[in-house]
C-alpha cells in the first residue's frame, strides 16, 4: 500500500465512542456529572462485569473474522489472518479498571484495536501478516495486587504459580484467587501463558497519557519512547505506644512522627535528583486519638527515567531514614523536634522493581510516521521525512511515567506506545476524560502504525503484497 492508500484508511469516531461507552455499561462507577456517560468505572479484574466485557470482546472480534485464543492467565488474543503465516502484529491494552477509575484507561486501547479491525475490514485490506488485538488480564493490579501480572507471566518474568495464587483484596476478606476466579468466569484458557506459545511480532499500545503535558502544550498525540524506572517499598517503623497526655515528648518513641519525617526526606531527596517519590498507603496502630502510635507502615514509590537515579534516591533515603532514628540527626527534617530519650526502629521491604524500558525504534518510527500523516496532511515533505524531524506543535516524543503491559512485551517483541491527551491530567478517577476527537486521533495513529509495521515486515521479507481484497 502506498501512503495515498494508507491515507484513505480512516477510523470512525462515532463507532469508536459507541464501543467505549456501550462497554462501560458493565461496571459503571461513581457519577461525576449529569450526562449519560459522565460516570466512572469499577470493573475489577475477573469480576462478573469483567466477564461481560470479555464476552463482548470475544464475540465482536470473532464476528470480524478473528480467531480468539485465551491463555492460562485469561489473556485474550484476537487474530485476523494475513496473506502470509507468522506471528501477528498486535494492538494491546486492558479492559479492567481501578475501583474508582474512569472510562479510558486501558479501555481506549482495546476498543481502538477493535476499531482498527473494523476499518481494515471496511476497506477490504489484506495485511502481509496476521494482525490482532490483545486484552491483557489484571493490568491494574487493583483486585489482585500485582500490576501487569499477566503480561509478566507471558514474558516469563512472573511464575504462573505465583500469579494464580494471588488473593483478591477487593472486597475485603475475599478468599478468591486469580485461578479460582478465572475458573469461575470461564476464562482459564488451556493455551500456556508464554511468549513462545503466543508469540508477538510487535506490540502497539494506545493509552491515555494519565498526565497533564499533552493538554498543557496543546499536543494532539504523544509518541512514547519508553517507560521510566520505578521501585516500590514498604517501610515499617516501630516505636512505643504511650498515653498522649501522660507521656512527655522527651519520653516518646512516636512512630508516626518519624514516618512523617521520612516521607518529607524522600521528597527532598527525589527533588534533588529530579526524580519522583510518593507515599500512597499509610497504616498505623493503635489508631486512637489519645495514644502515641507505636507502629506505622507506609509505602514509598521512587521513579525516574534513569535506573541509576532510582538507585541513588533509594540509597540516600535509606541513609536519611536511618539517621532520623538517631537523636543527634542532622537531617533537615529533624529540626524543630523535641529530643527524646527513646528511639524507633525502621525496616524496608522491596515490593516491586521495574527497570527503565526503551521501546523499539522501528515501532517508534512507524507510530511517528502515522502521527505525521494525521497531523501534517498538507506538509510539502513526506510523512517519512516528517517522522525524522522534530514532531512540531502537534506531537511530542515522551517517556511514560506509569507502567503498562508494553513494559513486558518489549522484552520479547518490538514495542511502542501512543498517548492521547488526558483532561487536567486526571486518571484513576471517575473524572478521567479524553475528548472524542482525542480518542479518534489516537486510534488513527494506532491503525497507521500497525499497518506501516506490517508493510515494513513485508518489505524486509520480500513479501510486500499488502493491499485490498
Amino acid at each position: 500500500m502506498t501512503e495515498k492508500d494508507l491515507a484513505s484508511l480512516k477510523v470512525q469516531q462515532d463507532r469508536l465512542m459507541h464501543d467505549i461507552h456501550s462497554t462501560c455499561e458493565w461496571g459503571k462507577g461513581e457519577r461525576w456529572g449529569d450526562g449519560h456517560t459522565e460516570t466512572g468505572m469499577s470493573r475489577l479484574s475477573l469480576s462478573d462485569t469483567d466477564k461481560q466485557a470479555r464476552d463482548w470482546f470475544a464475540e465482536t472480534t470473532k464476528s470480524l473474522g478473528c480467531k480468539v485464543t485465551t491463555d492460562a492467565m485469561g489473556n485474550q488474543f484476537a487474530v485476523r489472518p494475513g496473506l502470509n503465516e507468522g506471528a501477528p502484529t498486535y494492538a494491546g491494552s486492558h479492559l479492567d479498571t481501578q475501583p474508582t477509575g474512569g472510562r479510558y484507561d486501558g479501555i481506549l486501547g482495546v476498543t481502538a484495536g477493535v476499531e482498527m479491525l473494523r476499518t481494515l475490514n471496511d476497506n477490504w485490506v489484506e495485511t502481509n501478516y496476521p494482525t490482532g488485538v490483545i486484552n491483557w488480564t489484571n493490568e491494574e493490579g487493583a483486585r489482585f495486587p500485582k500490576s501487569m501480572v499477566s503480561s509478566g507471566v507471558w514474558a516469563g518474568d512472573i511464575p504462573i504459580t505465583d500469579a494464580h495464587t494471588l488473593k483478591s483484596v477487593i472486597p475485603a476478606n475475599d478468599t478468591a484467587t486469580m485461578k479460582s476466579e478465572l475458573e469461575r468466569i470461564g476464562y482459564l484458557g488451556r493455551t500456556p501463558c508464554s511468549h513462545t506459545a503466543m508469540p508477538i511480532a510487535a506490540h502497539f499500545e494506545l493509552h491515555i497519557e494519565q498526565g497533564p503535558i499533552l493538554e498543557a502544550e496543546n499536543r494532539r498525540v504523544g509518541i512514547v519512547r519508553g517507560v521510566q524506572s520505578y521501585k516500590w517499598f514498604t517501610i515499617t517503623v516501630r516505636g512505643k505506644e504511650s498515653h498522649t497526655g501522660a507521656t512527655s515528648f522527651a519520653h516518646r518513641a512516636d512512630a508516626l512522627l518519624l514516618a512523617s519525617k521520612c516521607i518529607l526526606a524522600s521528597h527532598r531527596i527525589a527533588t534533588k535528583h529530579n526524580a519522583l517519590a510518593s507515599t500512597g498507603i499509610l497504616n498505623l496502630r493503635p489508631g486512637s486519638t489519645n495514644t502515641v502510635p507505636g507502629f506505622v507502615e507506609f509505602s514509598l514509590d521512587i521513579r525516574s527515567p534513569s535506573n541509576d537515579i532510582v538507585e541513588e534516591v533509594e540509597a540516600e533515603c535509606r541513609a536519611a531514614f536511618s539517621a532520623l532514628t538517631s537523636n543527634d540527626s542532622t537531617e533537615p527534617e529533624a529540626a524543630h523536634s523535641h529530643t527524646s530519650s527513646l528511639t524507633c526502629d525502621i525496616s524496608w521491604r522491596t515490593d516491586f522493581v521495574s527497570p527503565a524500558t526503551s521501546f523499539h525504534q522501528d515501532c517508534i518510527s512507524c507510530a511517528t510516521t502515522s502521527a505525521a500523516a494525521l497531523c501534517s496532511p498538507s506538509s510539502t515533505s513526506t510523512p517519512e521525512a516528517d517522522a525524522n524531524l522534530n514532531l512540531g506543535a502537534w506531537g511530542k516524543l515522551m517517556t511514560s511515567g506509569a507502567g503498562h503491559d508494553s513494559v513486558y512485551t518489549s522484552k520479547h517483541a518490538p514495542t511502542c506506545m501512543i498517548f492521547a491527551p488526558s483532561r487536567d491530567g486526571v486518571s484513576h478517577n471517575p473524572r478521567e476524560f479524553t475528548t472524542p476527537e482525542g480518542c479518534a486521533d489516537g486510534a488513527q495513529v494506532l491503525l497507521g502504525a500497525v499497518v506501516r509495521y506490517d508493510r515494513l515486515r513485508g518489505q524486509r521479507a520480500g513479501v510486500g503484497r499488502m493491499g485490498s481484497r
